[in-house]
C-alpha cells in the first residue's frame, strides 16, 4: 500500500496550532489566525467539511510572522512584501544571538548575496552606521545577524525610505543601548563569574523592557497619526 503525501506528512487544525505557539506569542488565538489568512499571509489547506489544516511549513511562516510583528514591529503589508520576496526562503530571520555569545561573521559578497543587496547599497548602509563591519578592506567581516539589518533595510527603500534616512532607527538604538550599558557595565567587567551572570540575565531583562516599550509608544504615534 502506498502511503499518500498527505499521509505522511501530520497536518495541523487550527486548535493546535494555537497551542504549538502560545508559549512563545501569549496573544495568538484563532480569531488572529483567521485574520492573517483573510489579509493573504496564510494559506492553510482546506477539509471538504472547511476545516483549516496547517502543514509545518505553514507554522513556520506563521512563527516568522509573528516575530516580524513583535521583534522589527513591522506591518502586515511590508511582512508579506518580505515573506513573497525572491530568496526569501533561501534567507530565514534569525533570533538574535544569546547576549554573551560570539556571533558567526561572513564576508562582504556572502552577505550581499544572503540579503539580496549589491555592494554598492552595503556600503552605503555602513556609512550611515547601519551595518558595522569589523576589519578594514579585504579583511571586513559582518556579524551573520547582519543579514537580517541589510534585508530589512532594502525592503524599507522599497517604500520611498532613503537609505540615509535610515540614521533615525541607529541614532534611537544606540541611545537606548548607551542608557542600558550604564546601568549593567560595572557587573559585566566584574571577575566573579556569578555576578557577571547575573549582570547578563539583568541585560537581556533591560532589553526586553526597553523593546516593548519602544514598540508601545511606536505604535502609539502611529495610531495618532492614523486618525
Amino acid at each position: 500500500m502506498t502511503t499518500t503525501a498527505s499521509q505522511r506528512e501530520r497536518l495541523l487544525r487550527i486548535g493546535e496550532v494555537v497551542r504549538r505557539l502560545t508559549a512563545e506569542f501569549p496573544d495568538i488565538s484563532i480569531s488572529k489566525i483567521r485574520y492573517l489568512e483573510d489579509e493573504g499571509l496564510l494559506t492553510p489547506r482546506r477539509t471538504q467539511g472547511g476545516y483549516r489544516l496547517f502543514s509545518e511549513a505553514d507554522l513556520q511562516r506563521l512563527e516568522t510572522i509573528l516575530r516580524l510583528q513583535r521583534d522589527e514591529f513591522l506591518p502586515l503589508r511590508v511582512i508579506r512584501d518580505e515573506l513573497d520576496a525572491p530568496g526569501q526562503k533561501e534567507r530565514k530571520r534569525r533570533r538574535p544571538t544569546a547576549l554573551g555569545a560570539e556571533e558567526e561573521t561572513i564576508k562582504l559578497d556572502e552577505l550581499c548575496e544572503r540579503a539580496g543587496i549589491d555592494a554598492g547599497l552595503a556600503k552605503e548602509l555602513e556609512e550611515y552606521g547601519l551595518l558595522a563591519p569589523h576589519g578594514s578592506a579585504r579583511e571586513k567581516r559582518y556579524l551573520e545577524s547582519d543579514i537580517d539589518v541589510a534585508a530589512t533595510c532594502a525592503q524599507l527603500m522599497r517604500y520611498g525610505v532613503d537609505p540615509r534616512n535610515l540614521r533615525t532607527f541607529r541614532t534611537a538604538t544606540g541611545r537606548q543601548a548607551a542608557l542600558i550599558e550604564q546601568l549593567v557595565a560595572a557587573s559585566l567587567r566584574a571577575r566573579n563569574p556569578e555576578r557577571r551572570q547575573t549582570a547578563l540575565r539583568d541585560l537581556q531583562q533591560l532589553a526586553d523592557l526597553a523593546s516593548e516599550l519602544s514598540s508601545l509608544l511606536f505604535w502609539r504615534d502611529l495610531r495618532d497619526f492614523a486618525q
